[in-house]
């Protein structure tokens, strides 16, 4: 990794003690809902993303959310650890999406968007390997932050969104800009913080899967059509729709649900927009 990447990825901020706290209450095989409101009510901005997340279209709840305690209930304690550290997460990084010509809401919006594809789609294929995937699916995209931030300060900015109006692949478009995939960046990210492995891997292996071992192929599988499908730049187009299929037939992953999946989630956005 060249030494700008490096320098900024050195440079971030230690993790602050709610995420340690929240760390150490996933890794717990009793998670208890009481426990982990104990937690993010000491953070102000944990609640107020969660709130909002609980109160988007995506979920399209009958009535609004307004306490932390009932969005954990509707969310369930997985969903709303990835909610937590992702707030955390974006806030420490501390910088735009300029370069992406989107704001940090879309950001949100397509974590929360991609994390929903997860429980849609893997929740009816494996209880276990969806409540795996959740946080890596919220966050796997991280490296968005650094990578414009650096494509900023080289001045390259109009260039490189010059490039994302072309049909390349964003991730070919953010390697050749930068020299690394935006999963290797979020990956080295995440290894700085000293994070999960399985959060490491899962993610910095979306893309290079001939040199992934072999336990985290199925992840790092479902992740990249999970990731098409979320592109910050395109979220459920047609065209990234199509993609992520194809991507799933050619990993033999089940197309009927992932299918199913989507329709039930673009049905939900379409009834918030009428």
């Amino acid at each position: 990794m060249n030494n700008s990447l490096l320098e900024k990825i050195d440079a971030l901020p230690p993790l602050p003690k709610s995420v340690i706290e929240l760390e150490e209450f996933r890794k717990s095989p009793n998670k208890e809902p009481l426990d982990l409101l104990r937690i993010i009510e000491q953070d102000p901005l944990i609640i107020t993303t969660l709130l909002k997340v609980a109160n988007s279209a995506m979920f399209g709840f009958r009535h609004a959310v307004e306490s932390p305690s009932r969005a954990i209930n509707l969310l369930g304690v997985n969903f709303t650890i990835s909610i937590a550290l992702g707030s955390i997460v974006q806030d420490l990084i501390s910088s735009n999406l300029d370069s992406y010509k989107v704001s940090t809401d879309d950001f949100m919006f397509t974590s929360n968007l991609a994390s929903n594809l997860v429980n849609a789609w893997v929740g009816a294929i494996s209880f276990d390997l969806k409540e795996e995937l959740l946080l890596p699916a919220f966050l796997q995209e991280t490296g968005k932050f650094v990578i414009s931030e650096l494509v900023n300060e080289k001045g390259k900015t109009k260039e490189f969104q010059e490039a994302i109006k072309t049909n390349k692949d964003l991730s070919v478009i953010e390697q050749e800009f930068t020299g690394f995939s935006c999963a290797k960046i979020t990956a080295n990210i995440f290894k700085h913080w000293k994070l999960s492995h399985n959060l490491i891997f899962s993610i910095g292996f979306v893309g290079d899967l001939k040199g992934c071992p072999d336990e985290y192929k199925e992840k790092v599988q479902i992740l990249e059509v999970v990731k098409i499908l979320s592109d910050i730049t395109a979220p459920l187009s047609e065209e990234n729709i199509n993609k992520a299929i194809k991507k799933a037939k050619e990993y033999g992953l089940d197309t009927k649900l992932l299918t199913s999946a989507i329709k039930k989630i673009k049905e939900k956005l379409e009834e918030e927009e009428n």
